[in-house]
């Protein structure tokens, strides 16, 4: 069905993005409509460029709004520009590659919202050498029956391990029930290396708080009111919503930056496309600093040694 408005054209810096059927509704709970979230992204920026900048991104997608179907999608879609970026990647399992977004410019994640893009999940490397990770991922994933103030207290815990560790975390909601901290790391070693590092940080949070945290491999396996400390986020290949991110529901949260004394006020429902552009006018980017933050993950790596030596399994490595 066509739509009651025409086309409109954005311009963006030097580049312009047309964007069609801007009245249709993708957020049901209040209605917001594409043309509002091109202009959510506008209004973040400066956050979800340097979210993305230069990595990897997969694209999910949902042509007739997120109550429809979702598309999930490696490969930049047909159609685009000259001045959209791609990084080609490998997928030696399948003998195969897909030349996906790499971002640059502010322009190339609204083009991706014109081909009804909503979410963006960017690896944690860059396309400088894709094989080896700048970024770990601590991604707090409550079970079933785990409420929000179970995430709280796991992830002051993190923080703790962190600061008695040097390392800087930064946190943000994912958008869904959980929490994310990202900390970043020198280029230094592969996904494996860098996810063993990542699960013995997990085992030391489980060691301090195990009656809300686990690394329990099978999810089967895990009590539903736990909180799962994925390490497995840092498997290559393996990607979860940027900070700035919108989510594919129908309220429109977002996956969205916090200062860590905010930690205990804040609910994941606070953070949508109604509510984060009047925040990010107010406090800026609160990851702006994370590129200057570069802690090595040599001690990790001395405890992933340490529990593999008392014969702590560690668990295969999920399939691409």
């Amino acid at each position: 069905m066509a739509s009651s408005t025409p086309a409109i054209e954005l311009e963006i810096g030097p580049y312009g993005v047309r964007i069609s059927n801007p009245d249709r509704v993708y957020f049901p709970a209040r209605g917001e409509t594409k043309l509002d979230l091109a202009n959510y992204y506008l209004s973040v920026g400066d956050g979800i460029v340097r979210a993305l900048r230069e990595r990897p991104c997969m694209l999910h997608r949902f042509p007739t709004g997120v109550s429809g179907e979702k598309v999930h999608q490696k490969r930049l879609p047909h159609g685009a520009p000259p001045w959209m970026e791609t990084v080609r990647v490998e997928f030696p399992r399948y003998n195969r590659h897909a030349y996906e977004l790499c971002v640059t410019h502010i322009a190339q994640v609204i083009w991706c919202v014109q081909m009804s893009t909503v979410e963006f999940h960017p690896w944690n490397s860059r396309r400088a050498d894709t094989e080896k990770p700048d970024e770990w991922r601590i991604d707090l994933d409550p079970g079933e029956e785990c409420d929000f103030a179970t995430v709280r207290r796991v992830a002051h815990v993190a923080h703790e391990v962190l600061d008695e560790l040097g390392a800087v975390g930064w946190p943000k909601t994912s958008g869904g029930s959980g929490m994310h901290i990202y900390v970043r790391i020198p280029p230094d070693h592969g996904f494996s290396e860098v996810r063993r590092a990542a699960l013995a940080f997990a085992r030391e949070v489980e060691r301090r708080i195990p009656q809300d945290a686990t690394t329990v491999w099978w999810r089967k396996d895990r009590d539903p009111r736990k909180l799962f400390v994925d390490y497995n986020q840092n498997a290559r290949d393996h990607t979860i919503a940027a900070a700035y991110s919108v989510r594919g529901n129908p309220e429109g949260t977002v996956s969205a930056p916090l200062r860590w004394d905010e930690l205990d006020d804040a609910s994941p429902k606070d953070f949508t496309i109604a509510t984060m552009p009047a925040r990010f006018a107010e406090l800026g980017d609160l990851h702006e600093g994370i590129d200057e933050a570069v802690f090595p993950i040599d001690q990790l790596l001395e405890w992933a040694d340490r529990d593999e030596r008392e014969g702590v399994e560690t668990p295969p490595e999920p399939e691409d």
